[in-house]
C-alpha cells in the first residue's frame, strides 16, 4: 500500500555511512527496550523446558527469530519430530516474506554480500524503523538498515545469555509475565505505521480476524489475518484510486 513519501531533511547533506550506521542503532534503541525482556523470557523458557545452555544459544545465534524460537524451544523440549517443527516455524516467520516484498524495491541493486546477510537479520522491530529511512530516500540507507540490524541481534543475544543465566537460578521467571512486553512492542511497531485509512483498515481487520482464527493449529489463523488484512486494505486503496484516475483521464 502506498505511503506519503518525505522529501530529505538537510541533515541529508552531511550523512556518511558511519553516521548513517549509528542512527539506524540509534533510531532502534526503543525497540531494543521492548524486546529486552522478551529475550531473557526465551533464555530462561529455553533452560525450563530442558535445552543445554548451547542449544539456546544457538537458536538466537543462527535462528533469530523471537517467535519461531519460543515455538521451536516449546516443541523440542516435548520431542516432536524435527519436519513438525519446521512447517510449524515456517508458517509463524511467513510474515517475513511480507517485509522483504516491501522492502525489495530499496534493496534491488545491493549486492549479494548485502542482501544476505540483511536478510538474515530481518524483524518486525528492524523493519518498522528502515521502511520509514527508505521511503524518505536518505543517503546510505543500507548502512541505517545494517546498523539497526546489528543492534537488535547484538541484544537479542546479550539478552538470551543473561534468560540463561537467570533461568538456572529462578525456576519460576518463565511464567514471570514477561512475554507482555512482546505485546507492547508489536503495538509500538505497528501504531506508527497506520498513517492513512487503507493501513488504518488493514490493520483493523488483521486483528479481528487473528482473534477469530486463534483456535486454528500450527498459527495458521496468523497467514489468514495478514492475508485478509492486506486485501481490505489494498481494495480500499483500488477505490480511492479509481476517481482520481478518472478525473485525470
Amino acid at each position: 500500500m502506498s505511503t506519503v513519501m518525505t522529501t530529505s531533511s538537510p541533515v541529508s547533506d552531511t550523512l556518511t555511512p558511519r553516521r548513517a550506521f549509528l542512527l539506524g542503532a540509534r533510531d532502534t534503541l526503543p525497540m531494543i527496550l521492548g524486546a529486552i525482556p522478551f529475550g531473557i523470557l526465551f533464555g530462561a523458557l529455553g533452560i525450563s523446558a530442558g535445552l543445554s545452555t548451547m542449544a539456546v544459544v544457538g537458536f538466537s545465534l543462527f535462528v533469530f527469530a523471537g517467535s519461531s524460537q519460543f515455538i521451536g524451544a516449546n516443541l523440542v523440549g516435548q520431542g516432536v519430530a524435527m519436519p513438525f517443527i519446521l512447517v510449524t516455524t515456517f508458517i509463524v516467520n511467513l510474515r517475513h516474506a511480507l517485509y522483504a516484498a516491501s522492502l525489495g524495491p530499496y534493496v534491488k541493486n545491493l549486492p549479494q554480500r548485502w542482501l544476505i546477510p540483511l536478510g538474515f537479520w530481518l524483524t518486525d522491530e528492524t523493519y518498522a524503523v528502515v521502511i520509514r529511512y527508505y521511503q524518505q530516500d536518505l543517503p546510505h540507507a543500507h548502512w541505517y538498515h545494517l546498523g539497526s540490524s546489528i543492534a537488535m541481534y547484538s541484544n537479542w543475544n546479550v539478552c538470551t545469555w543473561i534468560g540463561i543465566l537467570a533461568g538456572t537460578q529462578f525456576k519460576g521467571l518463565a511464567s514471570s509475565g514477561l512475554d507482555f512486553a512482546m505485546v507492547v512492542t508489536f503495538l509500538g511497531i505497528i501504531v506508527p505505521l497506520i498513517v492513512n485509512r487503507p493501513m488504518f483498515v488493514c490493520a483493523l481487520v488483521a486483528a479481528i480476524t487473528s482473534l477469530i482464527t486463534a483456535p486454528m493449529p500450527n498459527k495458521i489463523g496468523l497467514i489468514i489475518a495478514a492475508a485478509a488484512g492486506i486485501a481490505a486494505g489494498v481494495m480500499l486503496e483500488l477505490q480511492q484510486a479509481a476517481p482520481e484516475k478518472k478525473k485525470s483521464a
